[in-house]
C-alpha cells in the first residue's frame, strides 16, 4: 500500500520547453479558475506576482 505524500514543497521556478514560468502563482491560479487560459486568469497571475504567492488569495481586513 502506498502512502499519500501531499504537496510537498514545490520547485519555485520550471521552465517549460517554450520558456513558459510555471511558479506558485500559476499552478495557484490555474486550480482556482476553469477557463485557462484566460484575461481573467493572465490577470490573476500578475496580480499574485505583484504580491507574492503566500499573500495572494487571503482576504484582507481592510475591506469591509
Amino acid at each position: 500500500m502506498m502512502k499519500c505524500r501531499g504537496m510537498g514543497k514545490m520547485k519555485p521556478v520550471a521552465f517549460k520547453k517554450g520558456g513558459t514560468v510555471k511558479d506558485e502563482c500559476y499552478r495557484k491560479v490555474k486550480a482556482r479558475y476553469k477557463v485557462f487560459p484566460s484575461a481573467y486568469a493572465s490577470g490573476a497571475i500578475a496580480k499574485c506576482r505583484k504580491v507574492g504567492a503566500k499573500n495572494w488569495g487571503n482576504k484582507s481586513s481592510g475591506r469591509s
